[in-house]
């Protein structure tokens, strides 16, 4: 009995409701590229002034020689046209009950207008001269121009978010009546070529900013839409039931969450069931910075488009494998049909395979011969340069009478080179490792393919050649790994505790000083004795047990590394900024008018306070560390600080600093975290003292000063309003004794060896001091003298404030604080005390980036961050 076409609305779909809105990749690529234009606009209009002014001149010549007629015309047509036209279209969309679209489009012209008024305040009062230059002119009528134009953006952004430029016609219209407008206003002298662009590309960027944040509508096919797509190329579907529901990972291939398909099984009236996987351009986008940014870590393995593939494409690539898999002799769903589903899907149906996954088998399941059959098919795909590229648990497919076949084939590649195929074999000697044991794993490989071609694949036994889910598995096992670890430390030493018994009141130094230093010897023996070996290595010890002689170097695939990429990309701020800063007028007038001698003592001090900064921090680590390579560190942390808060980039830097000198990470961060204590403990008691001594230098008597005083009762009511609310008082009892917990054993360790604490302290008195004097020389380059104690004083409070600003350095909170400082406290004239500040952040701040950049590159090569 043939099926009735019109009946499929009453045929049985059991899948998830679709959800109405999906966040696209595509538009966020789009965000960030229109991000990048900005960016690109406003590094041309700082370095590139010549050119900028050029462009102007050109402009204006041009516009001279216009009719004022003409212009006027077009102005005022433009004017009206630009905003009819969107209203026509928005009232063509209610018409056709489409109200949301047109939500969206007013939200993102909101938004626009939002982030317009915000940039021309940016550019009117804290952008560079040379981008005011480029973004503003004087107006024909007075005044000057705005560097963004308010009704411009926000009518580009509503245009994009409604979906105008996928309609031939209105997207002919608006950008025709656009582009009238910026040249009628441009040729008017209303504006500049760079503001154009900047407006164009704050309405484009933050109308897909809004489209990705509340989602586009969503196209995805659904079940009825698949059964009608089956009964088109010749089946007669019953009933279709989502692999993804609950139930139905066993009665499917399995389920991949991360892969751009949904799968079903499919009832046909007879015959047996057809496995069908839907691939759309929702799903195909699902995953794609993750590939990208795969693409561009991995050297001359990954192999694929550069760019998102077509569905066509996609479909013609898994076709393409299925057929190779299956003429290279390995088993492998057999794929019989497949078809597109509107402009938007494609399906491919497969013969259905009764089988788990071997991610759904338990352990007692997954024998021997089970291992060497997968091998088997491996070798079958690699004896004709198929790679598989994922050989986990869930690309494995046992049937019901053992036989193993492979399924998700489509991010595979035909003709592979070595490097792919060793890949194939150290992903699944990881993936059966995990399952049944190192030994196992490596026996059943060596059974099928040989030693030399196990042994060959151990070059790419590494985390970043594995699969995702393969590398968060292993996260999870280190993980248990060092909760075991922990808790045999603690069994250990709660066992010696009991077995010697409390000290005797009246114990001395030395009896207490040698109980701890026994104790500390059974924390490091039981430590050393409960360390287990990764899986990864295991793996290499049983393949080195068959071939001693194996390459166990682990080949270099990573082409670029996250820390890497950081690094340039703060190297490019850094670059931007510094640059921005020197040209400024400002730096200008210092150069101009300060004191050479002065400003050679300035930088002589601080560079002695990254000298001062090493002797700190070793001071609070009981280690043996090397001097000279802190010291190093410390000029590092100096170009970290520029792209990261002050009080988080440096302590980051050197508690990873500590832990690739052979510190355990605990250690590390107590060390870090002990010399931050009293790095804190110390400002605040320097800061009272020497307000307190500013007070009285011109008092006959020792009286404190008012400042002091208005200090401590600030402190005082802090003090009773935190412990008069519960949840400030547990809240910070919380974070003190969460410190506490890794600083004070820590702490311990260090008041055992004095000299170390007295160089600790001392560090952070001479760094003090050496900022002090540094800030003291830029005043006298400039013929200014003030009193010690009121410059360390203001300091002091401009180092607090720019250590709890959140910009990077202390960016502005810094030099707004001192400059006030210099001028209320020590009498100084507003613009020697701009000039003094702006040295003094010369000197200890933007010229240590250079070789701060040089030895963070240094350190990183080394492997010593």
């Amino acid at each position: 009995m043939r099926a009735d076409p019109t009946q499929a609305g009453r045929l049985e779909v059991d899948e998830p409701i679709l959800a109405a809105r999906v966040h696209r990749p595509s538009d966020l690529l789009r965000v960030l590229l229109g991000l990048l234009g900005i960016g690109i606009v406003i590094g041309l209009a700082t370095f590139a002034i010549g050119t900028t002014e050029g462009i102007e001149q050109d402009v204006d010549k041009g516009a001279a020689q216009a009719p004022g007629l003409l212009i006027n015309f077009a102005g005022f047509a433009s004017a009206v046209a630009v905003l009819v036209v969107p209203v026509a279209f928005a009232i063509g969309r209610l018409m056709k009950r489409d109200g949301l679209r047109i939500a969206d489009g007013v939200l993102a012209a909101v938004l626009a207008h939002g982030v317009s008024l915000s940039f021309s305040l940016w550019v009117a009062r804290m952008a560079p001269d040379s981008v005011q230059g480029a973004l503003i002119r004087d107006a024909p009528g007075g005044g000057l121009t705005e560097p963004v134009h308010g009704y411009l953006a926000p009518v580009i952004a509503y245009a994009t978010a409604v979906g105008m430029t996928h309609r031939p016609r209105w997207r002919l219209a608006m950008w025709s009546v656009v582009a009238l407008d910026a040249v009628a206003v441009l040729v008017a002298g209303f504006t500049t070529p760079f503001s154009i662009i900047v407006t164009v590309l704050i309405g484009w960027t933050i109308a897909y900013a809004t489209l990705y944040a509340v989602g586009s509508p969503n196209v995805r096919p659904t079940g009825q839409q698949l059964l009608a797509g089956l009964r088109h190329v010749g089946f007669r579907p019953v009933s279709a039931l989502s692999a993804e529901m609950p139930g139905a990972a066993e009665a499917a291939e399995g389920n991949d969450r991360t892969e751009p398909t949904r799968r079903y099984l499919v009832t046909l009236e007879s015959g047996p069931p057809l496995d069908v996987t839907v691939v759309d351009r929702a799903q195909q986008a699902r995953g794609f910075f993750y590939r990208a940014w795969r693409r561009l870590a991995l050297r001359g393995i990954m192999t694929q488009r550069r760019s998102l593939p077509s569905l066509r494409q996609t479909l013609e690539q898994e076709a393409l494998l299925a057929y190779a898999a299956i003429a290279a002799g390995a088993n492998a769903p057999k794929l019989i049909a497949t078809s597109e589903l509107g402009p938007d899907a494609v399906m491919l149906v497969y013969e259905h395979i009764d089988g788990r996954t071997l991610d759904s088998l338990p352990d007692d399941e997954i024998t021997d011969g089970l291992m060497e059959a997968a091998w088997g098919q491996v070798t079958a795909l690699q004896s004709r340069r198929i790679a598989h590229r994922r050989l986990d648990g869930d690309s494995l497919l046992v049937g019901r009478d053992g036989t193993v076949y492979l399924t998700h084939l489509r991010n595979g590649e035909i003709a592979a080179g070595d490097l792919p195929l060793r890949m194939d074999v150290a992903q699944l000697l990881t993936t059966f490792g995990l399952r049944v044991g190192a030994e196992r794993a490596v026996a059943a490989a060596v059974s099928v393919l040989g030693p030399d071609a196990v042994a060959d694949s151990l070059p790419l036994l590494q985390p970043i050649a594995l699969t995702r889910a393969t590398r968060a598995a292993l996260r999870q096992l280190a993980r248990e790994r060092a909760q075991r670890e922990r808790q045999a430390v603690l069994d250990a030493t709660r066992a010696y505790r009991e077995a010697r018994g409390s000290l005797p009141e009246d114990a001395d130094r030395k009896a207490v000083k040698a109980a701890k230093q026994a104790e500390k010897q059974v924390m490091e023996e039981a430590l050393e004795n409960a360390r287990e070996a990764d899986l990864l290595s295991l793996i290499r010890q049983q393949v080195l047990l068959i071939r001693p002689q194996a390459p166990i170097q682990p080949a270099r695939v990573e082409r670029i590394r996250p820390r890497t990429l950081v690094s340039l990309i703060a190297a490019v701020f850094a670059a931007y900024f510094l640059t921005s800063q020197l040209i400024d007028p400002k730096f200008q007038r210092v150069w101009e008018n300060a004191n050479w001698g002065w400003v050679l003592v300035a930088a002589g001090f601080s560079a002695l306070t990254y000298f001062a900064a090493a002797m700190s921090l070793l001071g609070f680590v009981p280690e043996k560390v090397s001097y000279p390579r802190t010291v190093l560190a410390q000029v590092a942390a100096s170009f970290v600080k520029l792209v990261a808060p002050a009080a988080i980039g440096g302590a980051a830097l050197n508690a990873r600093y500590l832990e690739r000198q052979g510190l355990r990470p605990g250690h590390a961060v107590a060390s870090v975290g002990a010399s931050q204590l009293f790095g804190l403990a110390s400002h605040v008691v320097l800061l009272f003292t020497f307000g307190y001594l500013t007070g009285t230098e011109h008092r006959p008597t020792l009286s404190p000063s008012r400042t002091v005083i208005a200090g401590l009762l600030t402190v005082a009511v802090a003090v009773l309003i935190v412990t008069a609310i519960p949840s400030l008082r547990k809240a910070l009892l919380d974070r003190v004794r969460s410190l506490f917990a890794g600083v004070v054993p820590r702490m311990l360790d260090v008041v055992q060896q004095p000299k170390k604490l007295l160089s600790g302290i001392g560090g952070m008195l001479m760094m003090t001091l050496a900022f002090v004097l540094c800030l003291d020389a830029s005043l006298r380059a400039f013929g200014e003298e003030v009193h010690y104690p009121t410059i360390a004083v203001v300091f002091l409070a401009g180092n607090a404030l720019g250590s709890a600003a959140p910009t990077p350095g202390g960016l502005g909170a810094v030099e707004l604080a001192l400059s006030g400082g210099l001028t209320t406290f020590g009498g100084v004239p507003t613009s020697a005390a701009l000039g003094a500040v702006l040295l003094f952040r010369l000197m200890t701040f933007w010229l240590p980036v250079l070789p701060g950049w040089i030895a963070f590159t240094q350190l990183t090569r080394k492997e010593a961050i």
